[in-house]
């Protein structure tokens, strides 16, 4: 059954009696793609053998074909499908392939059927990753003031339960991969995923379901379209210059009517070459209807800034993603190195030092949420305490912040190869305690509270209410992009210094120099952080206008 805003708030004044149902669908999903992506790194070079740099490339690739796929699974949803279609099948999907990659580990033993369930994986994350998260916000009823402020902090605890997911893959699951098997490992996951499908489907009665508006694609077109059409338009016989914003159209009686209820969006001054797409020009009034690909409403013009003001901050976001890349492949392959013994018995995996992240997000997002925000907002005035744009900037510096630590941790970690005369035996372990790595971990937990979260909001809030899905898509698509980016980073280092003959990246980490790689990505961050600035410092947040049109 299609609920509409209004069914919803007469039958559903609490968002988080359905939200609930949704997050434990998400909860699993991360537990599961991170139980995977976290140790990925490990099984192609410690299983499957594959040189360090490649397994590298390869594990970059998957998450980045994981990434872009929600764009096309966000069309799907928003022109075909519809949100709770979408995420049900999805979720299929991605059961389907994390159960054929744990056939693949076990009974069948293949490379090349290992390689299909990963990227029937990535199938599944399409439509999963651009629709969950906004299926469950749209379950608050932004006309309530109650709901709407408790919103606005759902992103936050949204991503906190993520992170308990997330984090309780990495200490768990990735735990038993190393020590007991990848089959059950992997076996652990999908029973995880099969339970969460369960839950979402309990909760079918309770969710707030719409139908998909349409291609939104089409939407945008016809404003580019309209507005060539119309470029050499300078005057016409209204004056001053008559919009069209969205009312019944006449065109033997042009006047300005109240428009539907809903999001009406103001008129801005930004990109006004595409103004003539919605201006009444004299072929317009003389016909009894509109042709949508030479007139276009306010807000179908205004919808288009919107994308268009959003696409240089996904630019200056990439570098970011690039950084947190990282993470789950070279750090742990650092970790790989050192002492990891805890009392005489115990060793944990490379890998679960990922779980030192998402326990800094535990304790900084609750922080955030209950103190920072309240305390900044005396001194700002600003509902969040900062602007969205503020909070990815502080991630964006954490992150440069994190390449200059792990850069010297990593110099330190070399010198004690050196001194202990271990450059060449790249599988000895250092005498050096693994907790020298905790304060990068630390970091790219508090660039992750400030930055990832950040983004969430911004691409769910300034997009329009019929491109939310793309929004989230294509936020990200920012994580995919930025590991094809981190590929060509790596292969353009490769290329440079293996022709200097002092190769940075190599199988042998010791005899390697990550840590100057490291302080590339800390530089080029650096001047991402300065084009991040600068963008942030024009950029115009949605403008709402509630009230009647009574002019331009």
């Amino acid at each position: 059954m299609v609920q509409t805003k209004n069914d919803f708030s007469n039958s559903n004044r609490g968002g988080w009696k359905a939200a609930i149902f949704i997050i434990f669908v998400e909860v699993a999903e991360r537990f599961a793609y991170i139980g995977l992506s976290g140790n990925l790194i490990t099984y192609l070079t410690n299983v499957l053998h594959q040189p360090i740099t490649m397994a590298v490339k390869n594990v970059n690739t998957w998450v980045g074909v994981s990434s872009l796929f929600p764009l096309l699974g966000a069309f799907l949803a928003d022109s075909y499908l519809g949100r709770f279609t979408t995420i049900l099948v999805s979720c299929l999907i991605f059961f389907m392939g994390m159960v054929l990659l744990t056939l693949s580990v076990t009974v069948i033993n293949s490379t090349a059927v290992f390689f299909v369930a990963l990227y029937i994986l990535s199938i599944g994350e399409g439509g999963h990753k651009p629709c969950v998260q906004t299926f469950a916000a749209d379950q608050f009823d932004e006309e309530t003031q109650e709901e709407k402020e408790t919103k606005s902090s759902f992103f936050n605890w949204w991503y906190l339960g993520i992170v308990v997911g997330s984090t309780a893959a990495i200490l768990v699951v990735v735990y038993v991969q190393d020590n007991v098997g990848w089959g059950v490992g992997l076996g652990v996951l999908a029973a995880v995923l099969a339970v969460s499908l369960v839950l979402f489907l309990l909760g079918i009665n309770k969710y707030r379901k719409e139908s998909p508006p349409g291609s939104p694609f089409t939407k945008l077109a016809q404003v580019f379209v309209a507005a060539a059409r119309k470029w050499r338009v300078s005057a016409t016989r209204y004056d001053p210059p008559i919009f069209w914003y969205g009312d019944e159209w006449d065109g033997t009686q042009l006047e300005r009517q109240p428009r539907a209820k809903g999001e009406n969006l103001a008129h801005t001054s930004h990109f006004r070459f595409l103004d003539k797409a919605m201006m009444v020009d004299d072929l317009d009034a003389s016909k009894d209807t509109r042709n949508p690909w030479r007139l276009c409403s306010l807000n179908q013009v205004e919808e288009v800034k919107l994308v268009l003001r959003l696409i240089p901050i996904w630019l200056s976001c990439l570098m970011f993603n690039v950084i947190q890349t990282q993470l789950h492949t070279f750090f742990t392959k650092q970790g790989s190195t050192m002492i990891r013994s805890v009392g005489p018995h115990f060793q944990f995996p490379p890998a679960s030092l990922q779980g030192l992240v998402g326990i800094t997000i535990l304790f900084i997002v609750p922080i955030y949420d209950r103190i920072f925000i309240p305390v900044a907002r005396k001194f700002t005035g600003h509902p969040s305490g900062i602007t969205v744009l503020q909070r990815i900037g502080i991630g964006l510096f954490l992150s440069i912040l994190n390449m200059v630590v792990s850069a010297i941790v990593e110099a330190k970690r070399v010198e004690v190869a050196r001194d202990h005369n271990l450059i060449n035996n790249p599988n000895a372990i250092l005498p050096m305690k693994v907790w020298w790595l905790l304060p990068q971990y630390m970091i790219t937990g508090l660039s992750d509270a400030f930055a990832v979260v950040g983004l969430q909001e911004l691409f769910y809030d300034q997009m329009p209410e019929g491109l939310r899905s793309i929004g989230a898509a294509a936020y990200i698509s920012i994580l995919g992009v930025g590991s094809f980016l981190s590929n060509f980073i790596i292969s353009i280092v490769q290329a440079i210094t293996s022709r200097a003959g002092g190769k940075w990246l190599g199988d042998n980490l010791n005899k390697a120099h990550l840590d100057y790689f490291y302080w590339v990505l800390a530089g080029l961050s650096a001047l991402n952080l300065c084009i991040f600035v600068w963008i942030s410092s024009g950029f115009v947040y949605k403008k709402v206008d509630k009230d009647e049109i009574t002019g331009n």
